[in-house]
């Protein structure tokens, strides 16, 4: 899910598609396979993806014929129009919505999966009832996660920020403590929420980078918390950042591809019957 910082239902700064595919759509692309089969979501008349962003995880999940269609809801309307832009198949539709407050009736879908949203959900555990609300008995809740405090990406940037900048160390405090990203968050909300047959995991995908410039290039737009540090920052502050934070990518190497694990937190249930 993705928003303006403003709203109370997500944290997450949004400004386009194309910066968000950017920043993290490339990485979620990877992901939604990984997601999909943890959740063992092979088959159903219809699933919903809860803060679709983009539309990685509906896509990948419309790829499979014995789905029958795919809902994908945001909060953010250049991210849903984005979706909607690159969508060509009549079984996947995407509207704008909180994740909060679903506009869908109870036990509508068969099943309902959240990719790398929930930390950016405030009131988390609302979002999580409204999933099991609107999922049919015997139905699949899934979500994942970031493992943010192990997210290399992120540690790079925020930690070299974090030396020299005390606003920096502050925004970075913030980050690596959003809701459900510690072991076992979310298995213990989805058992408080009264899902059973509930399973917790860990999936990694690798992030990988052409060169520093690849790496640096999200920070220069205007989605993600990293972007939304740096575009604060006077041009002085800005080259200083970026200069460390190439040594950093560089670590005495010449410049060129880097790949870094990418951990995230899994977890599925079913609703009873």
């Amino acid at each position: 899910m993705a928003v303006s910082s403003t709203a109370v239902s997500s944290t997450f700064v949004s400004a386009d598609g194309d910066g968000y595919e950017l920043q993290m759509g490339r990485w979620s692309r990877r992901l939604a396979p990984l997601l999909i089969d943890f959740a063992g979501i092979d088959s159903g008349a219809h699933v919903l993806d809860v803060g679709c962003g983009t539309g990685s995880l509906a896509f990948t999940l419309a790829r499979n014929p014995a789905i029958g269609r795919v809902t994908g809801i945001d909060f953010s309307p250049a991210y849903v129009d984005y979706a909607r832009r690159r969508n060509a198949d009549a079984r996947v539709d995407f509207r704008t919505g909180d994740a909060c407050a679903l506009p869908f009736e109870t036990a509508s879908f068969d099943h309902a999966a959240a990719m790398l949203v929930l930390q950016f959900v405030p009131r988390a555990e609302d979002a999580a009832r409204e999933m099991r609300r609107v999922t049919r008995p015997g139905g699949t809740v899934a979500a994942v996660t970031w493992d943010s405090r192990n997210l290399v990406m992120m540690r790079i940037v925020l930690d070299t920020a974090a030396v020299i900048d005390p606003d920096a160390n502050a925004r970075r405090a913030r980050y690596f403590v959003r809701p459900m990203t510690r072991p076992g968050e979310l298995a213990q909300a989805w058992r408080d929420i009264g899902l059973v047959d509930v399973v917790d995991g860990t999936l990694a995908i690798r992030m990988d980078f052409a060169s520093f410039a690849d790496f640096w290039r999200p920070c220069e737009g205007h989605d993600g918390a990293l972007a939304d540090y740096v575009r604060t920052l006077d041009a002085a502050a800005k080259a200083k950042l970026h200069d460390l934070v190439q040594l950093a990518y560089l670590d005495g190497e010449p410049d060129g591809p880097r790949s870094y694990t990418a951990t995230a937190w899994a977890v599925r249930g079913r609703v009873p019957e």
